[in-house]
């Protein structure tokens, strides 16, 4: 049984821009008091970034790796108007509405493969998980983690199910094996595959799946140019998982012959 909420918050304050983001994220306050790395559902690849965060960070989170806390920002745009960046005002203008947050956390430092700690078996889940959700985007030019507090943390999964770009052969792409696992930042940390392996089976069942599909908000499920309705959409992602949850020997198996 996975009953796990997502808060909802509101934005009080624009704090400053994160550049090295290709989808110009942000730190912001919000009415809690908190700050937040904000990913807004008006940037390049829109909502379905945000489907792909919080699916991804959230199985993440249930293979017990550290994952920053998201929360669902409501934004209301009254902020692009003293806002001097013409970028930035379409950005807040496009974003109003419900926007996904991640709890910043202060003071953390970007992976570094070289010099950075990073444990066999959280390494190896990182891995696995990357490969079920098509995660293209955690290489040495790119690792999308963080050391916090002496720990790893996992962030930004928003290119990850890229088959939900063309929803033609998802099916057949739910079967496919995730050849890019050879240019993954960890594997050669990973040396506890076959024990990820075995911990993803446990922990990521189809009932846990559901749970984690159904956080998705109608709102980020109802773009005009697919013919489907929120909950067949949810359906759609629920067996893509599966799937590849269910395909998880295979998987286990590139990535072990990715190592060498």
């Amino acid at each position: 049984m996975y009953n796990r909420e997502i808060r909802t918050v509101n934005m009080t304050r624009y704090v400053t821009p994160l550049r090295e983001g290709g989808s110009l994220p942000a730190i912001v306050e919000c009415d809690d008091g908190f700050d937040y790395v904000i990913k807004f559902r008006g940037a390049g690849q829109g909502v379905k970034a945000l489907i792909a965060e919080l699916l991804g960070g959230e199985m993440a989170r249930q293979l017990d790796l550290n994952m920053p806390e998201l929360v669902f920002i409501h934004l209301v745009d009254t902020f692009s108007k003293s806002e001097g960046d013409e970028e930035i005002q379409d950005l807040l203008k496009f974003s109003e509405g419900l926007n996904l947050g991640m709890s910043y956390l202060s003071g953390a430092i970007t992976y570094d493969p070289l010099v950075s700690i990073a444990d066999p078996l959280a390494a190896s889940k990182v891995v696995l998980l990357d490969s079920i959700i098509t995660n293209i985007d955690r290489t040495h030019r790119n690792t999308n983690l963080l050391n916090w507090n002496k720990a790893l943390w996992v962030i930004d999964h928003g290119a990850s199910l890229y088959f939900h770009h063309s929803w033609e052969g998802w099916k057949d792409h739910a079967q496919r094996k995730f050849p890019m696992i050879k240019d993954h930042v960890l594997l050669a940390k990973a040396a506890r595959l076959e024990d990820a392996k075995s911990i993803i089976k446990e922990k990521l069942t189809p009932d846990i799946i559901e749970g984690i599909v159904n956080l998705l908000p109608d709102d980020w499920l109802s773009e005009a140019s697919i013919d489907a309705t929120p909950e067949e959409r949810r359906a759609v992602y629920k067996e893509f998982l599966n799937t590849r949850i269910e395909n998880i020997d295979v998987l286990t198996k590139e990535a072990i012959d990715a190592r060498g």
